[in-house]
């Protein structure tokens, strides 16, 4: 398989905080990986450095076997990645459509017909019977709903879930579960980080378990999910 994403021996400290520590892994083209850890674990900023929103203290980011280490987060997206937020914040003011159309005209890098795009995106996200309604006017779950829209419109080969299902009910948490596998049946590799540890677990191939910014252990979700290392740390279990 193509390895779509590697991290080489990533390092994020702030003064003389240490968030990540030389963590390493890939990701290949096609997968799902899911990210789980206790609060302070490193996880969004590991997050953000694949996205470019910030740089690395020491190591490199390759994506499609390029070294994008010092490429900014508006080039990582037109070279196909793209990321969600644990609250998400459209443009209240705008249409559900309106909002869609501004990531999709970063589709036009693949000669992509805007609208069609939107329509597409919208109907796998399952707002399309709402785009004409004003953004702001939405509930959690369908901002939510938006948030991966809009970030489907640039047509990333790999996106980033950070927390999505934060604050939604478990009946809203499975709705927009379904949609995330439909999201993946159409073949986008996915990196998802989420509490909730069932959910996640259903919805990825393999599960990156990290504490104080390094490595804990890796592996199938069930085999993770029964280690030691994990429900010692993420659980409390002695």
């Amino acid at each position: 398989m193509t390895v779509l994403l590697e991290l080489r021996d990533v390092s994020k400290s702030i003064g003389q905080l240490m968030i990540l520590s030389r963590l390493s892994f890939r990701l290949q083209a096609g997968e799902a990986l899911g990210i789980l850890g206790p609060n302070g674990a490193g996880k969004t900023t590991m997050l953000n450095l694949i996205a470019g929103e910030t740089a690395p203290s020491d190591g490199k980011v390759f994506f499609k076997e390029t070294d994008v280490t010092a490429v900014p987060a508006y080039r990582r997206c037109r070279l196909g990645i793209a990321r969600t937020y644990q609250i998400p914040r459209p443009f209240g003011d705008m249409t559900v459509l309106e909002n869609v159309l501004v990531g999709a005209t970063y589709s036009f890098r693949n000669g992509g017909a805007p609208m069609a795009i939107c329509r597409h995106v919208l109907d796998q996200a399952g707002l399309l019977e709402r785009r004409d309604e004003l953004a702001g006017r939405l509930g959690l779950l369908d901002r939510k709903r938006l948030e991966l829209a809009r970030a489907l419109a640039t047509r990333p080969s790999l996106l980033l879930l950070d927390e999505i299902g934060g604050g939604l009910t478990q009946r809203e948490l499975e709705q927009l579960s379904g949609v995330i596998g439909r999201i993946r049946e159409n073949g986008t590799t996915l990196i998802w980080i989420e509490h909730v540890v069932h959910v996640l677990a259903s919805g990825v191939d393999r599960i990156l378990a990290i504490n104080f910014g390094t490595r804990l252990c890796e592996g199938p979700p069930a085999e993770v999910l029964a280690s030691r290392e994990f429900q010692e740390v993420y659980l409390g279990v002695e």
